[in-house]
């Protein structure tokens, strides 16, 4: 293997041990990974509609249909017509999904600066350049 294999390798194995780590950083409950993306997905852009939230999640609509009505039986999402499109529906964060959503944002967020924390400048500087071409890569 030669050197830039090595680097993909390691690249890709860190941001997919990261990422695992960071979805794992969530309250307890009955709700999946799925159902809970959705969740912090809706607490953080605000109401959505089904099709909006399955082409985000890469999911067929009937896949999404079965993740937002996990939400909404559980009480942390609602169904309201869409005031621009009477036909359509919007998925809305209730009071308890947004506490739900705001809880594991904060724990993510906790873990996540008591990493940054024990870093030292140069690390710090490091990783802010690292961040900065995996924005970049995102974009793409």
């Amino acid at each position: 293997m030669d050197h830039e294999d090595e680097l993909g390798t390691s690249v890709r194995t860190a941001i997919g041990r990261i990422y695992r780590r960071i979805r794992a950083s969530r309250p307890e409950g009955e709700l999946g990974d799925a159902a809970f993306w959705v969740l912090s997905h809706l607490h953080r852009a605000g109401p959505q509609s089904l099709g909006a939230l399955a082409e985000r999640e890469r999911v067929t609509p009937a896949a999404m249909s079965q993740t937002v009505n996990r939400l909404t039986s559980a009480g942390y999402a609602e169904r309201r017509p869409d005031p621009d499109d009477g036909r359509r529906v919007m998925f809305h964060v209730t009071e308890e999904g947004a506490r739900l959503a705001g809880a594991a944002r904060a724990e993510r967020t906790a873990w996540l600066e008591s990493k940054l924390d024990e870093l030292d400048d140069a690390d710090r500087a490091a990783l802010a350049r690292a961040a900065e071409i995996l924005q970049r890569w995102a974009r793409e």
